[in-house]
Parts: structure tokens; C-alpha cells; sequence
């Protein structure tokens, strides 16, 4: 159905004043008894001159309404940079000046939102990061709809690789990146260089990749991200050594410089002959060396710890044999629990926080009673939780107390609460501290569970 035109409408609007106006002539002409055919003429006459001052009338308001029309139509289309201008001040005008002020709207709108675009676009082709968005086309095969200039860089050359088939692209990067995304999930690997030579570590990349997937427009999307990590993780080994050599450093000099000074005090006194001191002195040497001896094997303990051999083991069983070594309470258990354990470490590991634990109660003034361990089934998760009434820890203390070589101990190396992190996370847990509201400290170990 077309649209009537506004001349037609106002015509149809003024219809009842024309029609009594075309009758006027016939009814005059009755009235004074003259010709019909002249009556009919004059009608005739009457409805052009009307209908052509009419459309005259109604040019103005026609081509205002076009006007706006269009800009309508260009506002659409994103284009504001015309206006449309009326002169008067009646009900048109009113019209155009809503209408020139929405278009101010919208242009600020439009500039806005091109800077916003803008400048989160340089953000992303200038990021470090590779990014691609993988979208499925409906037929099973991924295509990159977006990549930055880190992936075209790492991936193509520096290419474009807009609607490029993701299988394909894989074919010709290396092997540890395809082994990578086909795992799914995030990661961490490192990828080597082919001509460098088997001891070579300086030309070995480490990246971590991450992925995630959503809906977009009601179509599938994935995003990739690569990271290289190899300047990051350089500078963290660099550090890590730095303060190993300072942890060593102190502890040989704590342990070294007294015995040197022994030895020459025992060595003095076996010249003037005076003997009955050099038991001490021995005794001295001997408890220094030991915990020289105890520290060093520690560290090696630490930086060898062997692969977990994995046997079910029953806890009931297990906890009660740490009673024998250490004291703690604990609720009997309601059912009977198992995991999947190297019972070895794992004693090693639980014996370290109950040491932790009697130690923290001791400086609080607790009881050995008060160190508790708890066990509790979550879903496909066993929490084992080890508690204590001790002063607890600050907030730098939790954030960095699993960190190797970090201790707040006077003689402490720094590695006991690491090793029982690396033992807990080799068996595919996870480890974390936190105060009680009552004071004192819980660690709780979550361990898999079928």
C-alpha cells in the first residue's frame, strides 16, 4: 500500500469546505435562474485555482518534511554533517530544533563511541599479547575473524590472517603449539629452536597459552592468547638465584665463622695446654656442622624431589601413624576415606605443618592439644585441613609463606612450607593458609577425588 502524499491528505482533510465551496456557483445559479452550463464551468474553474494554491500553500511544509526525511535517512547511516533549518517560530519550527538537537546527540554519541573504538583498537594491535578470535562458520571449521599484529607477527609473517582455516595455519607451527591447543585449556610450553643444539637453553621460547570461548551474535566464538614469558621467567630465575646465593651465603657465614673461631680458641688452648675447654669447643663445631649438614641437604631434598609413586592409601591408617610421630586431636572419621598417595612425601609434607603447628602454638602459649586435623568430603575434592591456636600470620606472611626461601624464623630456611607445596601439587593439589576468626592459623589441603 503506498503512502498518500501530505498535499493529498490535507486535500482529503479540506474536502467537506471544498465541496461546499464548489456548490456555492450551483446554488447561486439556481437561486438567480442562470445557466447550469456556466454554473459547471465555474465550478471546474474553482477546484483548479483551490487545489493549485493549495499545493503552493503547502510547498514549504512538502519540502521541510522531505528534508527531514533525508536527514533521518543520514543519521541512519551515520552521517551528521547537515542540518535542517525553518524560518518562524510556530509549531515547524519546533520540529526542526528537536530534530537538530537529536542529531547533536547522536554525533556526540558517534565521535565517542569512534575514539572509544579507536583507542582500543591501537591498545590491542599494540599489545605485546597475540591475540586471534576463531569464529565456526557452520561447517566445522574454525576461521580467524581477528588477529592483532603480535599474532600476524608470530604466526604468519606479519600477514594477514583474516579468514584463514585455523587446521590449516597449524600445519606450519611448531609441533609444542599445535600439542598445546590441541590439549585445550591453558598452558605453559616451550618451544625450541630446530637448528639450536640439544644443551642450548638460550634459544628455547616459553609462552602460556590461554583460551576462552563464548557466544557472539548467537554464533560460537574462541580467543586465543599467546604470551611470550621467556624475558619474565629469565628475570624471575635471575632473582630466585640472586636470593638462593644470599640465603646460602648467610646460612655457610652463620655456620662457618663460628667455627673458625672455635678452631683457633681450641687451638690456642691445646698451645698453653689447657684441655678442659676443648669439649665444649668440639661440641660446638660438631652442633654447627651438623646444622650446616642438615641445611644442605634440605636444599638438595627440595631441588630433587622425585616424581610421587602413587598407592591408595587409607587415611585412618595413615593419620594414625603420624600419631606415633607428632601429636595432634582428630575426630574419628565417619567413613572411611582413600586417596591416591606416595605415602612417603606425603608423610613428609603433613609432618612439616604439624611441626608448623606446634611451633606457632608453642610462641601463643597453646597447648600441643590444640593443633587439630580435620577431614571433610567435597565434591571431587577431599579437603584436609591442619589447625592450630598460634598468633596466625599477617597479610605479607600469607602472601609469601609458600615462596621458596622465605622465612620468618631467625634460623629458618625457607623451604619447608615450599616442599610441602611442591610435594601437595605433584600429587595434583592445592595448598592455601588462612587466619581463624578465633586466632591462629588453618592450612587446608584439597586433594582430587573420584
Amino acid at each position: 500500500m503506498k503512502t498518500r502524499s501530505f498535499t493529498f491528505t490535507l486535500f482529503l482533510r479540506l474536502l467537506p469546505v471544498l465541496a461546499l465551496a464548489a456548490a456555492l456557483p450551483w446554488f447561486l445559479a439556481y437561486w438567480m435562474d442562470r445557466g447550469w452550463v456556466v454554473a459547471g464551468v465555474s465550478t471546474v474553474v474553482l477546484l483548479a485555482l483551490m487545489w493549485w494554491a493549495l499545493r503552493r500553500a503547502t510547498a514549504p511544509i512538502r519540502s521541510l518534511l522531505r528534508a527531514l526525511a533525508g536527514t533521518t535517512s543520514s543519521y541512519r547511516d551515520g552521517e551528521f554533517n547537515f542540518g535542517v533549518h525553518w524560518r518562524g517560530n510556530d509549531e515547524f519550527a519546533q520540529l526542526v530544533q528537536a530534530h537538530a538537537e537529536l542529531g547533536d546527540v547522536l554525533r556526540e554519541q558517534r565521535q565517542s563511541l569512534v575514539q572509544r573504538e579507536l583507542l582500543l583498537d591501537t591498545m590491542v594491535q599494540n599489545t605485546p599479547v597475540a591475540m586471534l578470535l576463531l569464529t565456526d562458520g557452520g561447517d566445522g571449521v574454525q576461521r580467524v575473524t581477528f588477529s592483532n599484529t603480535a599474532a600476524r607477527k608470530l604466526l604468519h609473517g606479519g600477514w594477514k590472517l583474516e579468514g584463514q582455516r585455523m587446521h590449516e595455519l597449524l600445519e606450519n607451527m611448531p609441533i609444542e603449539l599445535r600439542n598445546a591447543i590441541a590439549r585445550g585449556g591453558d598452558s605453559l610450553f616451550a618451544v625450541r629452536d630446530p637448528d639450536a643444539a640439544e644443551d642450548d637453553d638460550d634459544d628455547e621460547q616459553i609462552y602460556h597459552l590461554s583460551r576462552r570461548a563464548f557466544h557472539l551474535n548467537g554464533r560460537p566464538h574462541e580467543l586465543l592468547l599467546l604470551r611470550l614469558l621467556t624475558a619474565e621467567l629469565r628475570r624471575q630465575e635471575v632473582q630466585t638465584w640472586k636470593k638462593v646465593i644470599r640465603v646460602i651465603s648467610h646460612e655457610l657465614n652463620n655456620s662457618l665463622a663460628p667455627i673458625a673461631s672455635l678452631a683457633h680458641s681450641g687451638a690456642e688452648l691445646v698451645r698453653r695446654g689447657r684441655h678442659e675447654r676443648l669439649e665444649d669447643i668440639f661440641g660446638t663445631v660438631e652442633e654447627r656442622a651438623r646444622h650446616l649438614e642438615g641445611f644442605i641437604r634440605g636444599y638438595a631434598r627440595f631441588a630433587k624431589l622425585p616424581q610421587p609413586q602413587l598407592q591408595t592409601v587409607a587415611w585412618s591408617q595413615f593419620l594414625q601413624g603420624l600419631q606415633q610421630q607428632i601429636s595432634f586431636r582428630m575426630a574419628p572419621l565417619v567413613d572411611e576415606q582413600y586417596s591416591r598417595l606416595d605415602q612417603s612425601q606425603f608423610s613428609q609434607a603433613m609432618l612439616n605443618l604439624l611441626k608448623n603447628a606446634h611451633e606457632a602454638g608453642a610462641d601463643n602459649g597453646a597447648a600441643d592439644e590444640s593443633v587439630e586435623v580435620r577431614i571433610a568430603r567435597l565434591p571431587n575434592w577431599l579437603r584436609i585441613e591442619v589447625l592450630d591456636r598460634g598468633s596466625g600470620m599477617n597479610e605479607a606472611v600469607l602472601q609469601n609463606a609458600l615462596m621458596p626461601f622465605y622465612s620468618t624464623k631467625r634460623n629458618g630456611t625457607g623451604l619447608g612450607l615450599a616442599l610441602t607445596r611442591e610435594i601437595i601439587e605433584a600429587h595434583g593439589g592445592r595448598i592455601s593458609l588462612q587466619n581463624r576468626k578465633d586466632g591462629g592459623l588453618c592450612v587446608a589441603i584439597l586433594l582430587p577425588h573420584d
